[in-house]
């Protein structure tokens, strides 16, 4: 289907309009004030998409969400289940995304940790897992005068400041730490 079919929309101000609105395209509703537009894309498009994935949950799930209203409307085909992020902004922070507003940003991120390729920034090729032999093998192929660094996690899963480790490391006879 290309497109949402809507009949009958007559959510608040709205009066028994019907219009397809394209699918998979960026959309603008504008209007003056009072003309319909939030009650047509908030209280009436976006209100069913998330009825309709409530509404798909199991009925243990659903017990702590609720009864959400069936907006007024006739019918509406081809509908997604649906995010909305309002005008007024949710977060001060002039950084924020759409991720972070909808909190699936550590979603996405945790899904591409778990299926990404890494690839070498410099020359493009995938990063592999290596043997201590085979990286040894390729350091010492490399032409004489050759700069590389050998970069390892010193610290895992803790966060904060680590002072005492970088002064320890300066000892140690380290130039750079990389963090």
């Amino acid at each position: 289907m290309d497109f949402i079919k809507i009949k009958g929309a007559s959510q608040h101000n709205l009066k028994k309009i019907s219009l397809d609105i394209p699918r998979d395209k960026l959309v603008v509703i504008t209007g003056v004030s009072g003309s319909g537009k939030s009650s047509l894309a908030f209280d009436t498009i976006y209100a069913e998409g998330q009825r309709r994935y409530v509404e798909s949950l199991s009925t243990y799930a659903r017990q702590f969400i609720g009864q959400m209203d069936k907006p007024d409307v006739e019918s509406i085909e081809g509908l997604s289940p649906a995010i909305a992020i309002e005008q007024r902004a949710a977060s001060h922070n002039p950084r924020s995304t759409v991720g972070t507003v909808t909190e699936i940003y550590d979603y996405f991120r945790l899904l591409f940790a778990g299926i990404g390729i890494c690839h070498c920034w410099g020359c493009g090729r995938e990063i592999q897992s290596q043997t201590i032999d085979s990286i040894v093998q390729n350091v010492l192929g490399l032409p004489e005068n050759t700069r590389f660094s050998i970069l390892s996690p010193l610290i895992r899963g803790k966060k904060g400041e680590f002072a005492k480790e970088l002064k320890k490391l300066q000892k140690e006879g380290f130039a750079r730490v990389r963090i």
